[in-house]
């Protein structure tokens, strides 16, 4: 929904966009003043899907907690999860055994591209190019079959515990991930075919919400749409964690600091996740998939942070513990929150009809914004 809702001192037309529209991709408001077709000011309006996640896990335990994270960055539940996971371990000081670390990092990456599959076809969409969708389904399904068979769900997977994983992986899990990575590399070029070289797609992107490295870093901003500005910020490289520091794959950076670099970052970063899942796949060692722990859980008295890289950005865990069975203080940070606030900054003296590619190339995921 678009709808003038007023006028400023000087003529200048108020507009609502959302949060009943699709382009905001869930129940995001945004009031923008504009000067004709140009973008005056945006402001971003929350609190549509609020649900008190926070405080909600302030009355579940350390088992339980992690799973409300799945419905934050519903597209990134695993790693969402997976950070969860390591702060309550880092708490108790729980060696997570090696193979349990390989199949959470196998997981985590095929949740990146799954992610980055749904944003590719999403982005062309919004642009009006519909076909893509289907093809970025097509890969992404495959992805959710291979999730279903070991987890049990396709989208909230509720699979990473402290200690390790819920249950070991399926005997089809390494062959079947073999398949589709045969399946993505003989499909990758339709999409430069149909989307990164089409003139009308570049015109579109190149030169539309520059962001430079300077306010990307005062924002706060993270994960591609930072990198796309040339900011060096993934967590998996910065501040390691599991098997990753370990693992050959490089940073994607791109300099161009506009939509088509944001979208060159994530397009150029699914390839990164194929490299690394080929070097795990026939090498996940034998042994335990979950240390042995207590059925109830307690954190010993003191603070405790995590930071793990999901398809969005840098999420944080932040656990105040007073020693029981519960946290005392949970805090998330979430990526898209951070990544939104950068929004007005890049909108403004730019075209109302550029603004959906902005907020594409930002992928953002409501739920991850608004807890």
């Amino acid at each position: 929904m678009v709808e003038e809702i007023g006028r400023t001192a000087d003529g200048n037309i108020i507009i609502n966009v959302g949060p009943q529209h699709p382009a905001t991709h869930g129940v995001l408001h945004l009031v923008i003043t504009i000067n004709g077709e140009t973008i005056i000011k945006v402001e971003p309006h929350l609190g549509y899907i609020h649900r008190s996640i926070e405080k909600m896990c302030e009355s579940l335990t350390y088992r339980q907690f992690i799973y409300v994270t799945s419905r934050m960055d519903y597209l990134s539940s695993h790693i969402n999860n997976h950070a969860c996971a390591l702060c309550v371990e880092n708490g108790l000081q729980v060696e997570v055994p090696a193979r349990a670390q390989v199949i959470r990092v196998l997981m985590d990456e095929l949740t990146r591209i799954a992610s980055h599959e749904l944003w590719w076809g999403a982005m062309a969409m919004d642009l009006g190019a519909f076909t893509p969708f289907f093809h970025a389904f097509r890969e992404r399904e495959t992805i959710n079959d291979i999730m279903e068979e070991t987890c049990g769900a396709r989208l909230t997977m509720n699979y990473m515990v402290p200690g390790g994983v819920m249950q070991d992986i399926h005997p089809n899990f390494q062959q079947r991930v073999k398949d589709f990575i045969k399946l993505y590399k003989s499909k990758i070029s339709e999409y430069d075919e149909l989307v990164t070289g089409n003139i009308i797609f570049q015109n579109r992107m190149k030169g539309v919400g520059y962001l430079s490295p300077e306010d990307a870093v005062s924002f706060g901003v993270s994960g591609p749409p930072a990198r796309g500005s040339g900011v060096s910020c993934d967590t998996r490289k910065t501040y390691p964690y599991e098997i990753y520091n370990q693992l050959q794959f490089d940073e994607i950076l791109e300099t161009g600091g506009d939509s088509f670099a944001r979208y060159m970052v994530r397009i150029r970063e699914m390839n990164q996740s194929i490299k690394i899942i080929e070097q795990l796949i026939d090498n996940i060692p034998e042994g335990d998939f979950q240390a042995k722990t207590k059925a109830v859980l307690k954190l010993p008295k003191g603070e405790f942070l995590q930071k793990v890289e999901t398809a969005r950005g840098q999420f944080g865990v932040y656990i105040v513990s007073e020693g029981g069975t519960t946290p005392y203080r949970i805090k998330f940070r979430s990526p898209g929150f951070s990544n939104l606030s950068a929004l007005d900054h890049m909108a403004r003296g730019s075209k109302l009809g550029d603004l959906v590619a902005m907020m594409g190339t930002l992928d953002l995921v409501i739920p991850d914004i608004d807890r």
